[in-house]
């Protein structure tokens, strides 16, 4: 696959790439409608903090320390670009490209909206699957093996994350993209307040002051998984009981993973519809 063009596939107008922008505002604006009483979701973890024996609590800990690894270096966290690339140009081929596979991240960039969309839906319904089979297991054991649910859940949506990224031609090796990562986290779990803010600060993530942002957005990276860990604490309060937990644990960590996806997704594929519009403007 050249590089330079889509062989195969017609070129996405201006029109068309501004539509779909819209969808992606208006969804953008749907996410601030949140029930008011959001942040309750927090107390149910100062319960758990309080019941939860000290050696577990450390667990918890230390997972969440292995993120800082993820933010700074890939860590254990990091996917097989490869399996994605394939699942990207198995997609491409059923939409009627002539090609044998993607060598980089770079080339799945040029591939149509449509194909990148397909694949991301493949990959999202897939990770629910594996979600609702986590959940099941950990929620079994109510609030002990709740304590391995949070790193295991948390784990399980930084890959849907970098796969999204991977979809829509982003590479989650690079450390701005796993703060891009970090960030799409955080808005999935935020509040109203939370997710505008969040919002302002990728708005210009590209742009030229997103370099020095990078920096300060690392250090803060502690706080983003700790606001995380606490507002899907009210989701996860029926998961505490033993054996009922199953149902609640598969139900809750698939709508989880869920909604990390359609973040990832969205904000990702909105990233690549500005970058095709500022390359048909600069275009001679």
């Amino acid at each position: 696959m050249s590089d330079s063009h889509n062989p195969g596939f017609p070129e996405e107008t201006k029109e068309q790439l501004e539509k779909e922008l819209g969808a992606i505002v208006r969804w953008e604006k749907d996410q601030k409608d949140l029930w008011f009483w959001e942040k309750l979701g927090r107390l149910p973890f100062m319960l758990l903090d309080k019941l939860t024996p000290k050696g577990i609590r450390n667990k918890i800990g230390q997972a969440i320390d292995e993120l800082g690894s993820y933010l700074q270096t890939g860590g254990r966290y990091l996917v097989s670009q490869k399996s994605v690339l394939d699942t990207l140009g198995r997609t491409a081929r059923e939409a009627g490209w002539q090609g044998e596979g993607l060598g980089n991240v770079k080339q799945a960039g040029l591939l149509p909206l449509a194909v990148m969309d397909s694949a991301a839906a493949g990959l999202t319904d897939s990770r629910k699957k594996l979600a609702v089979v986590q959940g099941a297991t950990t929620g079994f054991g109510g609030l002990f093996t709740l304590a391995v649910d949070i790193p295991a859940l948390l784990g399980l949506s930084l890959k849907v994350l970098q796969e999204m990224a991977l979809c829509y031609g982003f590479d989650p090796d690079d450390p701005r993209e796993r703060v891009f990562i970090v960030k799409c986290l955080q808005f999935s779990s935020s509040d109203i307040v939370g997710k505008r803010a969040v919002l302002e600060e990728l708005a210009e993530y590209d742009g030229a002051s997103g370099d020095r942002q990078l920096a300060s957005q690392l250090q803060g990276w502690r706080e983003v998984v700790a606001t995380y860990r606490d507002n899907f604490g009210w989701k996860k309060l029926f998961q505490l009981v033993p054996v009922a937990g199953m149902l609640f644990g598969a139900l809750l960590n698939k709508g989880t993973v869920g909604d990390v996806a359609e973040t990832g997704r969205m904000l990702y594929r909105k990233r690549r519809i500005q970058h095709r519009l500022q390359e048909l403007e600069n275009s001679p």
